[in-house]
């Protein structure tokens, strides 16, 4: 069974999440994902796009880090980097809008799949966060984006405390679009999804592509930066100690 699915509806195109438990990235599910993105683009039938889930209040949990555990430094880059940068392009050149459908939790990864979609719907049972400084990592690419959108200070709180935070917070830090009863998410990305699908799909092209250079272009310049700083501290013996310790359902023990 495939990790994501492709389908396209009415003018739409839905990408969906389908590795339970828990939605974990790896590198055949971000290859998948993007794949689907690039699908979309190509599509001229295709007027916008939705990513969301097929597992139950899950949206994403982020990174699979079993599967980092012990790997190489090479590997840990390659694949942020393909999910960092990968991601960022396929979106930038997507032309035409996107709208994540966020049903439940969304973690570390997961966060980095929504923030870059145009717009959130979420429910208002789900949960948010970055847990990557508790098990020795860090969010590197939000730290250029997250800042101008929700301020410095709110920024470094929610990015360096690795806490949790629902729906209701997010929507009120902006980072939402809207906020609806669990059962009704897709439903509501679909008609939100079916109103931008009536407007010029030529005039909507051009004018997402001057709102990401106007918006994105500093952005994107991060993004190099963020696969470094990713790299570097994934080589680090924290970051692995964090790994096994998240792997093994224990404390980390850090370096003095």
């Amino acid at each position: 069974m495939t990790s994501v699915s492709y389908e396209v509806r009415d003018n739409i195109a839905e990408i969906l999440l389908d590795s339970p438990p828990v939605n974990a990235l790896n590198e055949a599910m971000i290859d998948a994902l993007l794949q689907g993105l690039r699908r979309a683009a190509e599509d001229d039938s295709v007027r916008a796009v939705i990513l969301a889930s097929a597992v139950p209040r899950r949206f994403c949990a982020g990174l699979q880090l079993d599967s980092l555990r012990d790997a190489p430094p090479s590997r840990g880059y390659a694949l942020v980097e393909k999910l960092y940068s990968g991601l960022c392009e396929a979106q930038f050149h997507l032309g035409k809008p996107s709208i994540a459908a966020v049903g439940g939790t969304a973690r570390g990864g997961g966060m980095t799949l929504a923030i870059h979609c145009d717009m959130i719907v979420a429910a208002d049972t789900a949960t948010f966060g970055y847990p990557e400084i508790d098990v020795g990592l860090v969010p590197a690419i939000h730290y250029t984006h997250l800042p101008r959108i929700i301020g410095r200070h709110r920024a470094f709180d929610l990015l360096f405390t690795g806490r949790s935070f629902d729906a209701a917070e997010a929507m009120s830090l902006g980072l939402v679009n809207r906020v609806v009863p669990e059962q009704r998410v897709m439903e509501e990305a679909r008609a939100l999804a079916r109103s931008l699908c009536q407007k010029s799909p030529e005039i909507m092209r051009m004018g997402r592509q001057a709102f990401m250079r106007a918006n994105d272009i500093d952005y994107r310049r991060g993004v190099a930066g963020a696969v470094e700083t990713f790299g570097n501290i994934f080589a680090t013996e924290d970051a692995q100690e964090g790994i096994a310790a998240f792997v093994e359902r224990r404390k980390p023990r850090w370096q003095a």
